[in-house]
């Protein structure tokens, strides 16, 4: 895989997400012990809502992973009929 699109795939793959919990995790140290019950729902809607986005997103590096392995795949015999 060339550089920039590696890069580009670790940044969005692995930083974003990372960014993300990170970002959650603050804001969780920094909230009082005792929220309001509405507070809490919606919280928890975010943290739903935060395990399915990470479904998603190993979702799509599988089909990434697939869709490299037949690009790779689709080069070597090119390269091997050439």
């Amino acid at each position: 895989m060339e550089p920039p699109v590696f890069l580009a795939a670790l940044l969005i793959f692995v930083g974003i997400p990372a960014f993300t919990v990170l970002r959650l995790a603050r804001l969780r140290a920094a909230r009082p012990q005792s929220l309001p019950a509405d507070t809490a729902e919606r919280l928890e809607a975010v943290e739903r809502r935060v395990e399915d986005l990470q479904q998603e997103l190993a979702e799509t590096q599988e089909r990434l992973d697939f869709a490299e392995r037949l690009l790779s795949k689709a080069r070597e015999e090119r390269r091997i009929g050439s």
